[in-house]
C-alpha cells in the first residue's frame, strides 16, 4: 500500500491565515503580488463608510493554470526557477503563503485576473464558507463566484488582478490621511524602481504625504550610499531649512539609507492613530522589521527622537529569514544577528552625535552623556528653558542673526550660569559660618556695609521703591565673598600663608564680571576656575573644622 499525505484546509490557520494582525502586512502583501507580477502600476480604492477595499494592478495577470496552480496553491514559491521576474524585479514572495494575509482582513475576498490573450479568471473566497470547511476538516475549499465590479476593474486593462476585499474587519477601517502616510512610509519600491507607483482614491502616494514628518526633522545621519528620493528631496539641508545638521556616516554592513531624529518626541506620533513613525528594516523595497531599536534598546532618550529606513537587501539569501506571519524576522539568523550587533555600535555614535547637534543648537541634550559635566549641561539646560520666555522661539527661527547670538550665549552659559551659582553657594555659606560661630564683623566690615546701605537707600529712592529688597536685612549680608573670607581665613601674610582671603583679591573682578553677566575670556575661565577651586578647599577645610568641632562638644 502506498501512503501519502493528506492535508487538511485547518493548516491555513496555522500557516497563517489568522496570524496578520496589521493593516501594513495585509496590504503589504497585496503590494508585494503587485511588485512580484511586474505591475507598473497599484490602484488602491477604499470605502470607509461600505468597509470596502479594491486593489488593483496591471500586472501580468493569471490564466487558468497560474490561477489554480499558482495561487491557489498555498507554498507555491515563484522562486522555484528564478529569483527575478522578467523585468529583473527581485522576488519579494518566498514561501507562498503571504496570500493567506488577503485573507485575514475581510469577510469576502474576490480575486480576478486575466493574462494577455487570456480569459479572465476569478474566484470569490467567503471567510465564513472557509471556516465551516476547516470545521469538517475538509480537504479542499471550492471557491464561489465574484462580484461582478471585480471582473469590471479589469475591463481597460490588457492584464493584470484585482482583488475586492467586502466588508473589511474593524482593524482595517482608517482614514485616508493615515492609510497615505502608512502607504509612503513603508512601501519604498521605487528606490528600486522608479515606474512603480502605487495610488490611493485616484492619488498618486509620493513623498509629499510625509511633509509634515519632513517639516519635524532636525538632524539626519546618511548611512553608505544611498539612492533615497525622501532624504535627497525632503531632509537634506539644502531643501529643508529645518534641518540642523546632516551626516554621512559608513558601515561595513552592505545597508544604506538613513536615521533621522525630530525636534520632539511628539513629532512621531500619526494623529488619530496609536501608531508612531519608527526605525524600520527593508528587503528589496519591502518593511520587514518595523522599530528595530527595540532588539537593541540602549535605555537612551535619544532613541524617542529617532526614525528611519535601512535597506538590507542582501538578507534576503537562500535561507528563509521571515517569519510566518510576515511581520519580522527570524531573531536568531546569524546574518541578522550580525547586522544588529554592527546597527548598534552605528546607533551609538548617533546617540552622541546627537547629543552634541542639540547642544549647539541650544536643545536639551542626553543627560546620561559624560561628554560633559553634569553641571554644565544643568546650565545649559535652564538657559534653554528660559531663552523661549525672554525671546519668541519663532524669531530665533527666523531671523538667522538672533539664532546665532542665542547659539553663542548658549554656550556661555554653560560657564556662567554655574559660575554664579558657585558664587551664590559659597558666598552664603561663608555667611551662615560667621553667624554659626557669631564671628565680630571688623571695622573694614562695618564701613563697606554702611557704604553698601547707602547706595541701596539712594537707588530706591530714585525708583520710588518703598518695600524691602533683601529677604535678610542684616549686615552681613551686604558683605561679598572679599571681605566674608577677611572675617573667616584671612591668613597672617598673604604672600606666604593659604586662605580664602588671599584667593578672595584674584575672585573679586571675575566674580564681578560673571554678577554682571559679563562674557569671559578664555583666560579670565581658567583663572576663575583656578581660584575657585583654592577657594572650594579651604572652605571645605573649615566646614570640616566645624565638623570637628561639634564632635567634641557633643562628646
Amino acid at each position: 500500500m502506498a501512503y501519502v499525505f493528506n492535508i487538511s484546509l485547518s493548516v491555513l490557520n496555522h500557516l497563517g491565515r489568522n496570524l496578520y494582525r496589521s493593516f501594513v502586512t495585509v496590504i503589504g502583501e497585496a503590494i508585494s503580488n503587485s511588485w512580484d507580477a511586474d505591475a507598473d502600476n497599484v490602484w488602491i480604492e477604499i470605502d470607509v463608510e461600505s468597509r470596502s477595499m479594491f486593489i488593483i494592478d496591471d500586472g501580468i495577470g493569471m490564466n487558468d493554470d497560474d490561477f489554480q496552480n499558482r495561487f491557489l496553491r498555498i507554498g507555491f514559491s515563484k522562486r522555484k526557477n528564478s529569483e527575478v521576474s522578467a523585468k529583473n524585479r527581485p522576488y519579494i514572495g518566498r514561501k507562498g503563503i503571504g496570500k493567506l494575509a488577503l485573507l485575514s482582513c475581510a469577510e469576502k475576498v474576490h480575486i480576478a485576473s486575466k493574462s494577455d490573450g487570456c480569459d479572465m479568471v476569478s474566484g470569490l473566497i467567503d471567510n465564513s464558507d472557509l471556516d465551516s470547511a476547516i470545521s469538517e476538516d475538509a480537504s479542499d475549499y471550492p471557491l464561489g463566484i465574484v462580484n461582478d465590479c471585480a471582473k469590471e476593474r479589469l475591463s481597460s486593462l490588457k492584464s493584470g488582478t484585482a482583488i475586492y476585499f467586502e466588508n473589511l474587519n474593524d482593524g482595517v477601517i482608517n482614514t485616508i490621511e493615515y492609510i497615505e502616510k502608512i502607504i509612503a512610509l513603508n512601501f519604498r519600491f521605487s528606490l528600486i524602481d522608479t515606474s512603480f507607483k502605487i495610488y490611493l482614491n485616484s492619488k498618486e502616494i509620493t513623498i509629499d504625504a510625509l511633509d509634515e514628518l519632513a517639516s519635524a526633522t532636525q538632524f539626519v545621519w546618511q548611512l553608505n550610499e544611498t539612492n533615497d528620493n525622501y532624504l535627497k528631496e525632503k531632509i537634506s539641508p539644502a531643501n529643508n531649512a529645518n534641518v540642523k545638521g546632516y551626516q554621512q556616516k559608513t558601515s561595513s554592513l552592505p545597508i544604506n539609507g538613513f536615521v533621522a531624529s525630530t525636534e520632539k518626541p511628539s513629532n512621531l506620533k500619526i494623529r488619530g492613530t496609536g501608531e508612531k513613525v519608527t526605525l524600520d528594516l527593508y528587503v528589496n523595497g519591502r518593511l520587514r522589521e518595523k522599530d528595530i531599536l527595540k532588539h537593541i534598546p540602549t535605555t537612551r532618550i535619544v532613541e524617542s527622537y529617532l526614525y528611519g529606513q535601512i535597506h538590507y537587501d542582501t538578507l534576503d539569501y537562500e535561507r528563509d529569514v521571515f517569519t510566518s506571519s510576515r511581520e519580522g524576522i527570524i531573531a536568531d539568523d546569524p546574518k541578522y544577528v550580525d547586522f544588529l550587533q554592527k546597527f548598534k555600535a552605528i546607533i551609538s555614535g548617533i546617540i552622541d552625535d546627537w547629543d552634541k547637534e542639540r547642544r549647539k543648537i541650544n536643545e536639551d541634550g542626553d543627560p546620561d552623556n559624560t561628554a560633559i559635566t553634569s553641571k554644565r549641561r544643568k546650565a545649559q539646560e535652564l538657559f534653554n528653558a528660559t531663552k523661549n520666555d525672554v525671546i519668541s522661539g519663532d524669531i530665533i527661527k527666523e531671523i538667522r542673526v538672533v539664532d546665532e547670538w542665542v547659539t553663542l550665549l548658549g554656550e556661555e552659559a554653560q560657564f556662567n550660569i554655574p559660575s554664579y551659582t558657585e558664587c551664590f553657594i559659597a558666598e552664603n555659606l561663608l555667611r551662615e559660618y560667621i553667624k554659626y560661630n557669631s564671628i565680630s564683623l571688623s571695622k573694614e566690615a562695618q564701613n563697606e556695609i554702611k557704604r553698601w546701605r547707602e547706595r541701596e537707600k539712594t537707588a530706591k529712592d530714585v525708583a520710588n521703591i518703598s518695600y524691602d529688597i533683601r529677604k535678610e536685612n542684616e549686615d552681613i549680608y551686604y558683605l561679598d565673598m572679599d571681605n566674608l573670607s577677611n572675617l573667616v581665613d584671612k591668613p597672617t601674610d598673604r604672600t606666604k600663608n593659604a586662605g580664602v582671603a588671599r584667593d578672595a583679591v584674584v575672585y573679586k573682578p571675575l566674580r564681578n564680571a560673571v554678577g554682571h553677566t559679563s562674557v569671559l575670556t578664555d583666560n579670565a575661565k581658567q583663572q576663575l576656575n583656578t581660584v575657585f577651586n583654592n577657594i572650594k578647599a579651604r572652605l571645605q577645610q573649615k566646614l570640616e573644622e566645624l565638623r570637628n568641632q561639634d564632635g567634641e562638644n557633643s562628646n
